[in-house]
C-alpha cells in the first residue's frame, strides 16, 4: 500500500497548483444563454511560457456520439495526438475538409488529430447537427460548466498564457481575452471575465458535396453505399 501511494504522488507535478475561475457570456442570441444563463462549453487553457517551457500532451482516445440528431458532447476539448471515434460525419479542420464516410447507424470510425486547431463537425444528412472539437497543444485545460465555472488541476508552477475558446465569439474577441498568469503552489482563482457574442454571425453550411441539404429524413435508405 505504501509503495502504491509513493508511485501515485511521484506522478504528480512538484509545486502544482489549481487554476480556477468563471466565465460569463454576453450579447447572446442563444435562448439557453439569455433565458437559462447557460455558460457551458467554453474551453479555457493554459499555454506554458518562458525558456524551456514544455507541455507534454499524452495521446488519448475520445468518442463523439450521435443520438436524437445531436452530437454528444457538443464541445470536445482534446490534446494533440488524441484519436476521436466519430459517427457518420464530415468536418472542417482549420478550413481543411475531411470525411469519415457513411457507416451503419451505431458504428464509428476513429480519426487521429496531430496538430492544434478547431474542428467543426457536421452531419451530411441533418443540417442542424454540429459540434466542435478543440485540439490543444497543452494538457492544462478545462471546459466550463453551466454556471461558467472551470477548474484546471495539477498545473506546475510557472508562467502561462490563459486563453479561451467559445464557438460563438470572433477571433478578435478571443485574442483580446488572453492574459498572463503566474501559477504557484496552491490554488489560483482568476478574476471573472466576460465573452461577448456580439460579433457572431451564424453561417449556413453545405453538405460534404458542397450542395444544399435535402429535406431531412429518418429513412435509413439514405445509406445506400454503407461500408461493412
Amino acid at each position: 500500500m505504501i509503495l502504491r501511494w509513493l508511485i501515485f504522488f511521484s506522478a504528480l507535478p512538484l509545486c502544482a497548483g489549481t487554476v480556477s475561475g468563471r466565465v460569463e457570456l454576453r450579447d447572446s442570441r442563444d435562448p439557453a444563454v439569455r433565458k437559462r444563463l447557460d455558460y457551458s462549453g467554453v474551453v479555457v487553457s493554459l499555454k506554458p511560457l518562458g525558456a524551456g517551457a514544455t507541455a507534454r500532451p499524452q495521446p488519448a482516445r475520445a468518442t463523439m456520439l450521435q443520438k436524437n440528431k445531436t452530437f454528444s458532447p457538443h464541445i470536445l476539448a482534446i490534446t494533440v495526438g488524441t484519436s476521436v471515434e466519430f459517427p457518420n460525419a464530415f468536418s472542417s479542420y482549420n478550413g481543411e475538409i475531411f470525411d469519415v464516410g457513411l457507416y451503419p447507424p451505431g458504428s464509428t470510425k476513429a480519426v487521429n488529430f496531430t496538430r492544434e486547431g478547431i474542428v467543426r463537425v457536421f452531419c451530411n444528412i441533418h443540417s442542424s447537427m454540429s459540434a466542435v472539437i478543440v485540439v490543444l497543444g497543452t494538457p492544462y485545460f478545462a471546459t466550463t460548466g453551466r454556471d461558467g465555472s472551470f477548474s484546471i488541476p495539477n498545473v506546475p508552477a510557472g508562467e502561462y498564457e490563459l486563453e479561451a475558446f467559445h464557438e460563438r465569439a470572433t477571433d478578435a474577441t478571443l485574442r483580446a481575452l488572453a492574459r498572463h498568469v503566474t501559477v504557484e503552489q496552491g490554488p489560483l482563482v482568476t478574476p471573472p471575465f466576460e465573452i461577448s457574442e456580439a460579433g457572431y454571425l451564424p453561417m449556413p453550411h453545405k453538405n460534404k458535396y458542397g450542395r444544399s441539404y435535402p429535406a431531412e429524413s429518418d429513412d435509413h435508405s439514405i445509406y445506400p453505399a454503407v461500408r461493412k
